[in-house]
């Protein structure tokens, strides 16, 4: 019974995903053209992100370890660890003035419809060609300079495994920021990966517990990647002992 109503509770994710996705395509496509109206096509991708991330059963508290704040008129670089689809509107609903931008797979943009949306609210990486991922930067910080914000999720992988805690982190997000002086926040996303994990036939409404762990200025990538690793992990580890 439990794996049906999960089913069932997918199929509304699904329908949920697709009915708003028509709805707003056109407006997002249109105000999406150029980079400097982008910040149009966001009240629409962020209105897109509420409705599911609520619309599936989903709430979350925000935990903040540092003192720093989010300045309103800076621009960021987000990461986090990454374990569920949900990961991505969680970001989206957590950023009411900083447009974001994503950095993923180009194969993503191949899903009907979908794709047509995700090439332009996107930057798309083959990670296979080293020259699509030279210009990936060149792109990101050309969208940072027209007031967008890049979320890149540095795992180089996600892992239904429960076993398997934080992956290892590619050095993406850090030679951005040390390259293009960008200032990173490090978040921590606990519980959606048991929520909402890759596996259709497991998951459950609840409440995400988003820490924000830090921002920091850029030093160099070892020590930037070296920080943020132990920071999610540690945040992890503390947050499962908890339960």
């Amino acid at each position: 019974m439990t794996r049906i109503l999960n089913y069932i509770w997918r199929g509304w994710f699904i329908l949920l995903a697709f009915i708003f996705i028509i709805l707003f395509a056109i407006p997002v496509l249109l105000l999406s053209i150029k980079d400097k109206h982008f910040k149009y096509a966001y009240v629409f991708m962020r209105l897109f992100c509420i409705i599911i991330f609520y619309g599936m059963g989903f709430r979350y508290e925000l935990i903040r370890k540092t003192a720093k704040k989010i300045e309103k008129d800076r621009n960021y670089i987000f990461i986090a660890n990454h374990t569920s689809t949900i990961d991505i509107m969680l970001m989206v609903v957590l950023h009411k003035h900083h447009p974001i931008c994503f950095i993923g797979k180009a194969e993503l943009a191949k899903i009907p419809i979908f794709g047509i949306l995700y090439k332009r609210i996107a930057i798309l990486v083959d990670r296979s060609s080293p020259k699509s991922r030279g210009r990936v930067y060149q792109l990101a910080a050309e969208k940072m300079r027209h007031g967008q914000n890049i979320v890149i999720f540095p795992e180089g992988g996600v892992h239904p495994d429960p076993t398997v805690i934080l992956d290892e982190f590619k050095d993406g997000a850090f030679i951005l920021s040390t390259k293009h002086h960008f200032p990173v926040v490090i978040y921590t996303f606990a519980g959606l990966k048991e929520m909402f994990p890759f596996e259709n036939h497991k998951g459950h409404p609840g409440k995400v517990t988003v820490y924000l762990n830090e921002i920091t200025e850029p030093s160099t990538v070892s020590e930037m990647k070296s920080f943020s690793y132990s920071e999610i992990k540690k945040t992890l580890e503390e947050h499962a002992a908890g339960q």
